[in-house]
C-alpha cells in the first residue's frame, strides 16, 4: 500500500507522531476494494473469542436501573464494528496468549469506547449515528450521560478484574488523554486557526489513543517483548489515525446512507478538519476567506461551495495520503510479530482502514 504522492511543499507529519519503521514485508500488495462491515476474514482468527466477547458485553450490560439496561444495549447494538475489542483479541493472540483475561480486556474497552460516544453525542448535540437516532435524541442528555457514566465506570471494574497494573496505568493514562482530546476539540470548534499540528495532537488523543490502548494492552497482557509491545503499541496509534483521517475525508466524500450521518456534518459543527485546514492552505485567498468564514459560522450555507473547494484544491486527495501514509506506518509495525492468521487480520484491517466509505 503506497501513498499517493504528497503536495509540493505539504507539510511532514507532526514530529511526535514520527516512529522510525522498517521496511514493510507484511503485505506491500495494492489495496484490494473492500469495507470493515464485509470482511468476515478480519474475525475468522478469533471468531469463538469475539463470540465470547460479545456475550460478555451483554452480561455486563446488567443493572439494577432498567433504563441502564435499555439506553445500554440500545447503543451497544446499533451497528459498531467492534474494532476495539477486535484489536485486543488479535493483539493478544497474535503473541500466543492462550488464557481468558483477553475476553474481559476486550470488553472493557468496547465500553470505554460506547462510553465516549454517548457523551460525544451529547456535547456535539448529534441526532443521527450509524442511521439510527442517537441515545440523546431518543431519550435525553441527561440519561445518555449518566448511562456513559455507567459504562465508564463499569469498564474500571472489569480492569480490576484483568488483575494488571501495567495494563491499569495503560487504560487509566488512556482515559486522561481521550478527554483531553475531547476538550481540545471542543476549544477548536469554530476556530480557522487550528493548524495541522494541532489537528494532529487532537485526533491522537480523541480517536486514537483508545486504539493505542486496545493492542498495547492486549500486547501486555500476552507477555510481549520490550519491541514487541512497542510495535503493537505504535500499531494502534497509526491505525486510529488512519480511521479518523478517513471519517473526516468522508464528511467531504461520503454517502448518507452508508455512513449513516450526514455528509458536511463537521462542517456543520464548525469543526476545522483537515480537509478545511488543507484547502485553507492550498486554496485562492477567496478560497480561504470562505472556508474560513464557514468554520467560523458553522452550519451548512457555504456547504455546496466548501464541497467544491476541497475537491478543487486537492484537500480531498492530501487527507487520503496522509490516511494512507499512516495506514503504512501501522503495517510497518507487524514485521516484529510471528506468521499467523491474527497478524494477516491486522494486515488486512490496515487495508481496509483507508478503503471505505463508512
Amino acid at each position: 500500500m503506497t501513498a499517493n504522492p504528497m503536495p509540493d511543499g505539504a507539510p511532514a507529519a507532526p514530529a511526535h507522531l514520527l516512529v522510525e519503521t522498517a521496511p514493510m514485508s507484511v503485505n506491500d500488495s495494492p489495496l484490494q476494494s473492500s469495507s470493515i462491515a464485509s470482511a468476515p476474514s478480519l474475525h475468522a482468527a478469533v471468531a469463538d473469542d469475539f463470540l465470547a466477547v460479545n456475550r460478555a458485553i451483554m452480561d455486563q450490560l446488567a443493572s439494577r436501573i432498567p433504563l441502564v439496561e435499555t439506553i445500554g444495549q440500545y447503543i451497544i447494538e446499533s451497528g459498531g464494528k467492534r474494532l476495539r475489542p477486535l484489536m485486543v483479541l488479535l493483539a493478544a493472540r497474535s503473541l500466543g496468549y492462550e488464557g481468558n483475561r483477553h475476553i474481559t480486556l476486550a470488553t472493557l474497552i468496547e465500553f470505554m469506547h460506547t462510553s465516549t460516544l454517548l457523551h460525544d453525542d451529547v456535547v456535539d448535540e448529534s441526532h443521527m449515528r450509524r442511521g439510527k437516532a442517537t441515545a440523546n435524541d431518543a431519550w435525553g442528555n441527561a440519561p445518555s450521560v449518566l448511562v456513559g457514566d455507567f459504562l465508564y465506570s463499569r469498564s474500571f471494574q472489569m480492569m480490576v478484574e484483568v488483575g494488571s497494573m501495567r495494563i491499569m496505568e495503560v487504560l487509566s493514562r488512556a482515559t486522561c488523554t481521550i478527554a483531553e482530546g475531547e476538550v481540545q476539540q471542543l476549544t477548536n470548534v469554530g476556530n480557522p486557526d487550528t493548524d495541522e499540528t494541532a489537528y494532529f495532537e487532537t485526533i491522537q488523543g480523541k480517536t486514537a489513543m483508545l486504539f493505542e490502548a486496545a493492542s498495547h494492552s492486549g500486547a501486555i497482557l500476552a507477555g510481549a517483548s520490550p519491541a514487541q509491545e512497542e510495535a503493537l503499541q505504535h500499531y494502534g496509534r497509526y491505525l486510529g489515525l488512519a480511521f479518523q483521517l478517513v471519517d473526516d475525508l468522508l464528511d467531504y466524500d461520503g454517502n448518507a446512507e452508508t455512513m449513516g450521518k450526514n455528509v458536511g456534518d463537521d462542517l456543520s459543527e464548525g469543526k476545522p478538519t483537515l480537509p478545511l485546514i488543507q484547502a485553507m492552505a492550498a486554496g485562492t485567498p477567496a478560497q480561504r476567506t470562505l472556508v474560513r468564514e464557514a468554520i467560523r459560522k458553522g452550519g451548512l450555507d457555504h456547504l455546496e461551495d466548501v464541497l467544491a473547494i476541497v475537491k478543487e484544491t486537492g484537500a480531498l486527495a492530501y487527507t487520503r495520503a496522509r490516511a494512507e501514509e499512516m495506514a503504512d506506518r501501522a503495517l510497518a509495525q507487524l514485521d516484529a510479530l510471528p506468521e499467523s492468521p491474527f497478524r494477516d487480520s491486522m494486515a488486512t484491517l490496515a487495508h481496509l482502514a483507508v478503503d471505505r466509505h463508512n
